[in-house]
């Protein structure tokens, strides 16, 4: 029994180093995203922005229109209308506009769907990566991304925020010169206020189409937990009429 908690307090270990190494290659510190999936303008302004900003590229296979619509209190008018621009029915999977083929020829290599970006790295990585691109023209797309190093993906949203420049801290031992953070060269359409709350919305959006059950779990469990009590209290009720003669 000892070689078996040792064991896999060993495993939980390994586990936990690789996470942090993993971690400390993609950047290191994240920013606290901030999200709230019981906000529903904010997950509505999420799709508005995903749909225009990420879904020209990126997919959401896992997630249907008609989902959408009804988790996030939208008529399925406005959601064809303002959220389906591949010609796709109410309740087709929300797919990218651009045809992998021609993905692949632009970038190398398809976009990687985000149905799941939300459960695997994180809101408060995905919001942090979405704060994170710089000017590199060092790399293919002219962009770079100080959490996920070397990115092969442009900033979808330097309209917004503006055009980031690194500054650049000491030259490390093996020569590399580290992002100590940013100056913004070129402002865009909003402050710094206004892109948090950009990405933000889009953050929650993504979380939420990781996990779309997420929005009813709280309201199904006040119930589950009311339930629980009503047939406690019914249990101890028929528990006292059987047993008040017994002394």
């Amino acid at each position: 029994m000892t070689k078996n908690l040792l064991s896999r307090a060993a495993v939980f270990a390994a586990g936990l180093l690789l996470s942090t190494v993993a971690l400390a290659n993609e950047g290191g510190n994240l920013q606290q995203s901030g999200t709230d999936l019981n906000d529903k303008a904010s997950l509505q302004r999420g799709a508005a922005l995903f749909v225009n900003y990420c879904g020209g590229c990126h997919s959401l296979k896992y997630v249907r229109y008609a989902r959408i619509a009804e988790d996030l209190g939208l008529s399925e008018d406005d959601v064809q209308a303002h959220l389906n621009f591949t010609g796709g029915k109410i309740g087709d999977h929300v797919i990218s506009a651009m045809p992998p083929e021609l993905a692949t020829a632009a970038f190398g290599k398809a976009p990687p769907d985000l149905s799941l970006v939300g459960r695997v790295r994180g809101s408060d990585w995905i919001y942090t990566y979405l704060k994170s691109f710089y000017l590199d023209e060092s790399r293919p797309v002219g962009w770079n991304n100080t959490l996920f190093v070397n990115a092969s993906m442009p900033n979808p949203l330097w309209e917004l925020q503006g055009v980031q420049q690194p500054v650049y801290g000491k030259k490390t031992a093996s020569g590399d010169l580290p992002v100590d953070g940013f100056t913004i060269s070129q402002p865009g359409r909003q402050d710094a206020k206004q892109f948090d709350r950009t990405v933000r919305d889009i953050t929650a959006f993504l979380e939420y189409a990781g996990e779309p059950v997420a929005l009813k779990r709280q309201g199904v469990g006040v119930w589950a937990i009311l339930f629980l009590v009503f047939f406690s209290l019914m249990a101890w009720l028929l528990k006292h009429e059987y047993w008040r003669d017994v002394h």
